[in-house]
């Protein structure tokens, strides 16, 4: 027979359970419908540069890899996988299938199969164009995933809204921008979501789902490093602060051991992924894991006497081994001259290491230094809600929030190194202003909510609030009941006097914490609302106008409101692939060679892969060079075209001559007749009447400025705000082909060599002497 507590309390547990769960099912619904809508946010955020303009590949490298994916379709994985492609450095060549992270094309061809075989037909370039706005989609929904892990679903959803709409992020995932970073960012954020999850778990499924997506993003981005060495940092500061378990063991050995595997098998990582030092920490806390998994396992088994013998012993075996597998690792670094780091490795352990060393990755604009102004028009507010999200993630302080406090300290020092690295630390940034402003809202509309009338003096509501089922009041029995109430024993008075005397316990606990007033809780919500529409406003704005324009069409504004469309790349590239013979060489400065090899079909010399320094420094050793001596450099590598880009007609800032202390740097680090005072007039770089000779008088100076008096009489250039200084001149060496409608792109033919008379001839003595000078001549330059 049902007790008389069970009739009373029955039917309202039941009826709060049935609440509750109802409520958490509708919730969970809403959570759905705003994760699709904050998806499609990101995807329709970042169409503006096809509804501006049309559904073009952007930048450079991005047409590399839609070349390779154009090869991968057609051909299949396996000729990609041996593809030796002899269009680009030549006479090098270039062996693809292993130097490229082949991540995003595999992604993107698997896409066009998929599509094409549901009868949908839609080219390559289409599915390029759309990819990465298809990952940011995804990469927000990663981002919910993992902030919810870490401060709940609310927190989770602010920070997927605010990484769909970062700039950082749009700026390297717009339509069109078809780039490994398009893919990688979501395998960055989701390989931490499962780590996260393994951690929170202990499961070894969620572990073996790590090492995968780990997988993936080695497949996809050189950045993967960056997961390799944060990760074994949050297991040593875990094990130093005491927080070892047996998930933390589960969560990081399987990741290091099937990881490692794996990101072996991709070919351009290869071996490196035990021989390089990068590498090398995630070994290193392996060994020092399994040291501290060893003295638990003692721990439980011994007794405390043996326990303190047998961690003697265990701790110095430990670090014997420690000490012999660094001895190894120091003996195997030592042979290298960088000591087993790669170049962009070292250049972010020390920020003046590229420009003392390796100008050429100096050279690159993504390698330099972000600015103040940069982190507000990447991560806009996020800056200012970063600190009160790394102050959230400390109450309460667990292995998941230490986690992101680590993940964000060090992305803000990478990014400080690289400007490119402001895209590592947009997840990071949304995720703490994510649980900043989750945290935020829920103080102040709790606030709210308990002191609006009618509502702090419900005790059902509060008792609601804080989880607990409510409880009738003894008064409110009726007196059948009441008769009934007295015949149970003793034990089931005493639960009824507890229940009773509990009752009000949550109601005063949180009135207790209610500690805002209400008009004081009210104007914070309204400004936060204005601070999340300040932000959605900017992340509108930079994403239809800063970073939606296609560096391959340029466009501009008049005076009177008049669009002006810069379209003379395309327009150069077109002419190359109409005029000229397809086994004809290009030379051009590296940053063209990608594009000139997808969209000419021509041969180049370098292009943007930079994997042959001297092979560069050889292109612009010949750029500053004089003009017999550069037609002789281009000569002997069978060149015919040289392609120069020029802005000084239209104010075009990103020209050649803008670059061309760099192919001094560049060149001159390898050949060392190359100097870069000799182009500076008492340290200033000039190309008016002060500039120095050997600056007019090089190739790239009589290349850009050849006829440039013509188009306004005066020689001035719009970019350097100047007259230039050598006007008149004409080219013995190479001659004008075409020169685009705005004068962006100039491309110049080298003349043939002049006949020689063959057959023996009495030399005169003057003609000796012409000759051997032309010897001397002839050893001073390296390429003969």
């Amino acid at each position: 027979m049902a007790s008389p507590e069970s009739a009373v309390n029955g039917p309202t547990m039941t009826a709060g359970a049935a609440s509750k769960s109802l409520r958490n099912a509708f919730g969970g619904v809403i959570a759905f419908i705003i994760l699709v809508l904050i998806g499609v946010l990101a995807f329709s955020i970042r169409l503006f540069s096809v509804i501006k303009y049309e559904s073009v590949i952007h930048e450079f490298d991005p047409y590399f890899n839609y070349r390779v994916t154009q090869f991968l379709s057609k051909n299949g994985i396996y000729d990609f996988w041996n593809w030796f492609d002899d269009r680009t450095w030549y006479p090098l060549g270039r062996v693809i299938g292993g130097t490229v992270y082949p991540g995003l094309t595999l992604t993107a061809g698997t896409i066009w199969k998929v599509v094409n075989s549901l009868n949908i037909p839609l080219s390559v370039e289409t599915v390029c164009v759309f990819t990465a706005p298809i990952f940011s989609a995804f990469a927000s929904w990663a981002a919910y995933l993992l902030t919810k892990e870490v401060k709940g679903p609310g927190a989770g959803l602010t920070a997927a809204a605010l990484l769909a709409m970062v700039p950082s992020y749009i700026s390297r995932s717009v339509a069109g921008s078809y780039d490994n970073e398009a893919v990688a960012i979501f395998a960055l954020v989701f390989t931490f979501y499962l780590y996260i999850k393994t951690l929170n778990t202990g499961s070894l499924f969620y572990a073996t789902l790590n090492a995968l997506a780990y997988f993936y993003m080695v497949c996809s981005w050189g950045g993967y490093t960056f997961i390799i060495n944060l990760i074994p940092m949050h297991v040593l500061l875990c094990i130093v602060t005491g927080r070892y378990s047996s998930r933390l063991y589960i969560a990081y050995a399987p990741l290091v051991v099937l990881g490692t595997l794996l990101a072996s098998l991709v070919p351009v990582v290869g071996f490196n992924a035990v021989l390089t030092s990068e590498h090398f920490a995630s070994f290193l806390v392996f060994i020092i894991i399994h040291v501290v998994a060893l003295a638990y396992y003692i721990k439980g088994i011994l007794s405390p006497k043996m326990f303190k013998v047998a961690v003697t012993l265990v701790v110095s075996v430990g670090l014997a081994v420690c000490c012999a597998v660094i001895a190894i690792l120091i003996a195997v670094v030592a042979s290298s001259p960088t000591k087993g780091w790669s170049g962009r490795s070292l250049t972010l352990l020390d920020p003046t290491y590229a420009s003392k060393y390796i100008p050429i990755i100096a050279s690159v604009s993504e390698h330099q230094p972000p600015t103040w102004p940069s982190y507000f028009m990447d991560i806009n507010v996020l800056a200012f809600l970063v600190p009160a999200g790394i102050i959230a993630c400390f109450m309460p302080l667990t292995d998941s929030s230490s986690f992101v406090i680590l993940y964000i300290v060090t992305s803000v020092y990478f990014s400080g190194v690289m400007v490119r690295l402001m895209l590592v630390l947009a997840p990071a940034a949304c995720i703490l202003s994510g649980i900043a402003l989750s945290e935020a809202f829920n103080v102040l509309t709790r606030s709210i909510k308990f002191q609006l009338p009618g509502i702090a003096g419900n005790p059902s509501i509060a008792s609601e609030e804080n989880g607990s089922s409510t409880v009738v009041a003894p008064n409110d029995i009726p007196k059948t009941e009441e008769a009934a109430k007295e015949k149970p024993a003793k034990k089931n008075r005493k639960k009824e006097k507890e229940n009773v005397e509990k009752k009000p316990t949550p109601s005063k606990t949180e009135k207790r914490l209610l500690v805002l007033p209400l008009e004081a809780s009210v104007i914070a919500v309204l400004l936060l609302v204005l601070l999340g529409a300040f932000y959605v406003v900017h992340c509108v704005w930079a994403a239809a106008e800063a970073y939606s324009a296609p560096s391959i069409v340029l466009t501009s504004h008049s005076n009177d409101g008049g669009l002006h469309v810069f379209d003379d790349f395309r327009e150069a590239y077109s002419w190359l692939s109409h005029n000229t013979d397809v086994d004809d060489k290009v030379a051009s400065w590296w940053d063209y060679g990608y594009q000139t090899t997808a969209m000419a079909n021509r041969t180049v010399l370098v292009d943007n892969n930079t994997w042959n320094n001297t092979h560069i420094a050889t292109v612009g050793t010949a750029m500053s060079s004089p003009e017999k001596q550069a037609w002789e450099i281009f000569h002997s590598l069978d060149v015919k075209y040289v392609l120069v880009v020029f802005g000084g007609v239209v104010g075009y800032p990103s020209d050649d001559i803008n670059k061309f202390l760099w192919m001094v740097r560049i060149g001159g680090g390898v050949f060392p007749h190359i100097k870069e005072p000799d182009y500076l007039r008492d340290g200033q770089y000039r190309i008016d009447a002060q500039a120095t000779p050997t600056m007019l008088n090089c190739l790239m100076y009589k290349l850009s400025y050849f006829r440039f008096v013509e188009t306004d009489g005066k020689g001035f250039d719009r970019v350097r705000r100047t007259e230039i200084g050598k006007k008149h001149f004409k080219l013995t060496h190479f001659e004008e082909v075409f020169t685009t409608h705005h004068w962006m792109v100039r491309i110049y033919k080298l003349k043939p060599q002049r006949n020689r008379i063959r057959g023996k001839t009495k030399k005169s003595k003057s003609s000796r002497s012409v000759s051997s000078k032309r010897d001397v001549r002839g050893k001073r330059n390296p390429w003969h």
